[in-house]
């Protein structure tokens, strides 16, 4: 494409403001397309040449306003990753799984590139492609962390856009080799790998979070394996065994090998890690780290397969977490905050790794406060935006109840609710899940194997969460690695 003349004057105003990448949101399924397509084609332009976009950002309105402001034949690009409409795309559900395409800044050098001061469809926006034009976008505003940052009257500068028209092609966009598709050098044919298979090895592991409510309503009493007990106590031993699971699974030869890393956070008015003994205070543990530092041992009761059939048997078993109900409140938007601090310093680690994608668990018998539906949707959508090379993170809302009462787990879709407003909330913020879970949720439910599931379950008693627990935790651990 034909560089404008004066792009030396552009580059003066990039590199003073240190912008090193553009980035464009989309849906994790929309990749492979973009690969055999060659790159990037505004939605106009993917009609025009017959492009199926499996799963399309922008709504029939944005559409709309496209075509009245004739800009439907350009791709658009942002300053910032934690763009505002890609929040709002997935409340729409058009996109479920998004992934931030890298741009290379020099598509603002094309001729026929333009820029936006704000979302170019926007009352008021100044639309052009000239450096002046280009002076007009608050950058100062761009290098905070979220439009909520900003004053009220500023926000609507963060949405500043770059507009490329027609096409940006695969060499322009500089992270397409970091979500595991084969791109060959020579040959076009695209050989797509599938999501969510990357094997689990010690120079590429996974990550678990539990999030526990320890809010005052989980001191009511529950049935575990024949004992009652507070559903805290419940919950704690069936989180300590799937820790324990998790350890066991690394054992190899008799060495304690580090393919996950595990946190645990409790909440209630505030979050905090809910690790005891030696670890109180860690965030992720190793493997080796839990064999090592046993908190206490406690005798519970467990199912045992004998020749007279399964039957309970006493068994001694190790503790890292205590059981906790004194949380005023439950706090839901703490916890999620508590998770995207910890997975950001995961990411920044294994960042450029074919990682298996971190995995939340969070456990709750009650109602969110102290946030409103919205920012808890929002932070919820800033947890599962996050990925590896691999997928997004995935994040599954179990709510449980003391007593069986009419339990729904892994819902297809919203009218499997029932109207249930508080189910419709978690569906809401939970992850659609892949279709590899489904072989362990059938197990569980009679359900179509072909149909993706979401990452939710309402009114679980104890028995059905153990299930939960080990349909949230799988594993891929390659056996040489």
């Amino acid at each position: 494409m034909a560089k404008r003349n004066d792009f030396q004057k552009f580059k003066e105003l990039i590199d003073k403001h240190n912008i090193k990448r553009l980035y464009h949101f989309t849906d994790r399924d929309n990749l492979k397309s973009i690969i055999d397509n060659g790159g990037l084609y505004s939605w106009a332009d993917c009609q025009a040449k017959g492009i199926q976009i499996p799963k399309p950002g922008g709504g029939d309105l944005s559409k709309s306003l496209d075509r009245r402001d004739n800009l439907q034949n350009y791709v658009r690009v942002s300053f910032v990753t934690e763009h505002p409409m890609m929040y709002v795309a997935m409340n729409d559900g058009r996109i479920t799984n998004p992934v931030i395409l890298e741009i290379d800044p020099e598509v603002i050098f094309e001729q026929e590139t333009k820029f936006a001061d704000r979302n170019a469809t926007r009352n008021g926006a100044n639309v052009g492609g000239t450096i002046e034009d280009f002076k007009k976008i608050h950058f100062a505003s761009l290098k905070v962390r979220k439009h909520f940052d900003l004053d009220a009257d500023e926000q609507q500068f963060y949405q500043a856009e770059v507009l490329v028209k027609n096409f940006i092609p695969l060499e322009r966009i500089l992270n397409i080799g970091n979500f595991g598709i084969t791109i060959p050098s020579v040959s076009r044919q695209i050989q797509s790998k599938v999501p969510y298979t990357a094997q689990i090895t010690r120079s590429t592991p996974t990550a678990f979070i539990f999030l526990l409510d320890h809010s005052v309503s989980m001191r009511q009493q529950t049935t575990l394996m024949g004992e009652t007990m507070a559903m805290s106590e419940a919950v704690a031993r069936i989180v300590n065994r799937q820790i324990n699971e998790l350890v066991l699974r690394c054992i190899k030869a008799n060495e304690v090998r580090h393919y996950f890393d595990i946190a645990v956070v409790g909440y209630g008015d505030s979050s905090y890690s809910a690790w005891e003994g030696n670890l109180k205070g860690r965030d992720f543990v190793s493997p080796q780290e839990l064999r090592d530092n046993p908190y206490k041992r406690i005798t519970v009761k467990e199912e045992k397969r004998t020749r007279k059939g399964v039957e309970l048997k006493e068994v001694e078993k190790v503790q890292w977490i205590d059981p906790t109900h004194s949380g005023s409140w439950t706090h839901f938007h703490k916890a999620f905050d508590h998770a995207k601090r910890l997975l950001e310093q995961w990411m920044e680690k294994h960042h450029d790794k074919d990682c298996y994608p971190p995995t939340i668990i969070h456990i709750t018998d009650g109602v969110y406060n102290g946030a409103t539906k919205e920012e808890i949707q929002q932070k919820a959508n800033e947890l599962k935006s996050m990925f590896t090379n691999d997928g997004n993170v995935l994040l599954f809302n179990i709510h449980i109840t003391a007593n069986n009462n009419g339990g729904l787990t892994f819902p297809k879709s919203r009218e499997e609710l029932q109207g249930n407003s508080y189910a419709m909330d978690l569906f809401d913020i939970s992850s659609l899940l892949p279709l590899r879970y489904n072989e362990e949720i059938c197990k569980l439910k009679a359900t179509d194997a072909t149909v993706r599931h979401s990452a939710m379950a309402v009114n679980a008693d104890m028995s059905t969460l153990i299930k939960l627990m080990d349909i949230g935790t799988p594993t891929n651990i390659s056996a040489s690695k």
